[in-house]
Order: C-alpha cells, then sequence, then structure tokens
C-alpha cells in the first residue's frame, strides 16, 4: 500500500429551514458544482478520494443525509426518500447559483434519480454508482436489507450487531461493499473504525439506517405492488439531465445487470461497467469514476473546463 490517503474535506452544518445537515466540501474553485450523495450507512467521507480526483473541474459538496454521518435526525422523523431527495434539493438551493453535476450511490442513487426527475431545474449532469433501484430478483445483500426493516426485528438486530467489534462488522460490511479487499488503505479503514465507534454512542443511530432501509424498501412495493406513477422507474425515464451509470461487475449488492434496464429507461445515458470493482466504486476505483465522470462534466458544463 502507497501513501496516505488525502484527508476527509472539512465539514460545516448547513441550515436548511427545519433540517440541519452535515456538508463536507473541497475548496471554492471551479465555478461547477458537484453534490455528492452517499448509499445507506454511509456518509459523506465515501466521496472522499472521488471529491479529491474531481476537485480541479468542480466544486464538490457531499452531504451527510439527515442521521447520517455528522447530520442530527431529522426532527419528523422522515426517512424516506422523498424526504432524502427534497433534503438535498434544499441543499443545492442553498450553495449554487445554478444547476449541479448530481452523483448518488446505492440508496444515494435512489434519492438523486427521484431530485433529477423532480426537480430538473437543479440537476445539470447525473452520474449513478450502483444505483439501488427497484429490482424484482433480490440478492442476498438486498434481502438482508428488506428483513432488517422488520418492525422489533430490524431494531433487536441492529442492537446485537452491535454488541461485536466495531473490527468485525466494518470488515463484514467492506467485504459486501469492495471486490478487493486489499484496496481498502490502512488509514481508510482506521478512519471508519473511528466513525463506527462514534456512531455507536449516538441514540439514533439504529433508527437512521433501519427507517433509511424502510424507505428504500417502500420504493421497490411502490414500484411492482402500488405501480404508482411516481415509482423509480417512472421517474428515471423523465430525467432530462444527461446521465451516466456506473456499476461493477462483481458488486453483491445491486445487480449490474440492471444496467441495461437503466439503458432502456433513462433517455441519455451511458453505461459503464468496471469488471474488477464492486458496489462502492467511487471508494475502490476512484480514479476510474472520475475519468467517467469527467468526461460527462466536461459535455455537460456550459463554460470550458479550466476558464
Amino acid at each position: 500500500m502507497g501513501d496516505n490517503p488525502i484527508p476527509c474535506w472539512p465539514g460545516r452544518t448547513v441550515e436548511l429551514g427545519e433540517r440541519r445537515v452535515h456538508v463536507r466540501s473541497t475548496p471554492r474553485g471551479p465555478a461547477e458544482t458537484a453534490v455528492y450523495v452517499h448509499g445507506l450507512a454511509g456518509s459523506a467521507t465515501n466521496w472522499t478520494d472521488l471529491m479529491g480526483e474531481l476537485s480541479d473541474v468542480v466544486t464538490g459538496h457531499a452531504i451527510d443525509l439527515p442521521g447520517s454521518g455528522y447530520s442530527p435526525e431529522p426532527a419528523d422523523g422522515d426517512y424516506s426518500v422523498g424526504a432524502h431527495a427534497r433534503t438535498v434539493a434544499a441543499l443545492i438551493e442553498e450553495i449554487a447559483d445554478r444547476p449541479v453535476h448530481l452523483f448518488g450511490n446505492s440508496l444515494g442513487g435512489a434519492v438523486s434519480v427521484r431530485l433529477a426527475a423532480t426537480r430538473p431545474d437543479l440537476v445539470r449532469s447525473l452520474t449513478l454508482v450502483s444505483p439501488a433501484l427497484p429490482d424484482l430478483v433480490l440478492r442476498y445483500g438486498p434481502a438482508r436489507v428488506a428483513l432488517s426493516t422488520v418492525p422489533v426485528l430490524g431494531e433487536w438486530a441492529f442492537d446485537r450487531l452491535r454488541l461485536l467489534p466495531p473490527e468485525r462488522r466494518l470488515n463484514a460490511t467492506l467485504g459486501m461493499c469492495y471486490a478487493d479487499l486489499g484496496r481498502v488503505h490502512p488509514e481508510r479503514l482506521r478512519e471508519a473504525i473511528e466513525e463506527l465507534r462514534r456512531r455507536d454512542e449516538l441514540p439514533y443511530a439504529g433508527a437512521a439506517v433501519i427507517n433509511s432501509a424502510r424507505g428504500l424498501v417502500a420504493e421497490y412495493l411502490r414500484e411492482y405492488v402500488k405501480r404508482g406513477a411516481d415509482s423509480l422507474w417512472r421517474q428515471a425515464a423523465m430525467v432530462q439531465a444527461p446521465t451516466l451509470v456506473i456499476h461493477g461487475r462483481h458488486d453483491r449488492l445491486v445487480n449490474p445487470r440492471m444496467a441495461a434496464r437503466a439503458g432502456r429507461t433513462f433517455p441519455d445515458v451511458r453505461l459503464v461497467l468496471l469488471p474488477d470493482a464492486g458496489h462502492v466504486a467511487q471508494m475502490e476505483v476512484p480514479e476510474r469514476v472520475a475519468r467517467e465522470a469527467r468526461r460527462l462534466i466536461s459535455e455537460t458544463a456550459p463554460v470550458s473546463i479550466g476558464e
């Protein structure tokens, strides 16, 4: 393993009406703005390395969704995909004077699709890394997520997990999310263990994960049971922004074959399959994700990159 990775970007609390969120940002410089949305049980630090890779072309802001990272729990207790999308929309309105390049991973991908479909005025381009869009064929990981949302069972399981050492829990999580655990830098592992220990002390940490998971499961029900007009795949078809969808071939959580459906659904889309990556390609191979995202940004930015 080479030199130490870059430190986590500095953060601040942003007031968004009734919600307060913690946001990590790269130094302001480029005129174009990017907003990054993490996945279930993740945080803004999931984007640290990709933000660094792209900091010469976009000023980046990574949000801790309500109840995640350093953001407090939402006062109304709403962890739905729609509520998260409204929070991200409010953040964009607060920090940007033009449409942004929106990035989403996993749950953050679902949130970003809803935002891009309902607020096209806020989104210049959309980059999705293993987006958690509804799939009839549940893989092992999503099946576990679904079970964790069962009332009482989810809370019981979370409390039991907290009895395990943070190192053991984190290794299991990373093993599910990475194709190659050898790519996890020891410093990133140390940071993640410290963060998990801090989260263990928060009284709302379990509720934030469980209720966000319930919000994601509700989207599956909306898609395949209720078949509502506001289902995520129907909204994907409404997205006006040029879209990049990146999947890792070794993703154990979101089936990379869903890329084919994305290609049929998003109106203006480019698909990329990374043959040796897993569920969090922006963490595992940030330089390759950056290369693809840089191309999309250069094609959609209204001014030449570097001006």
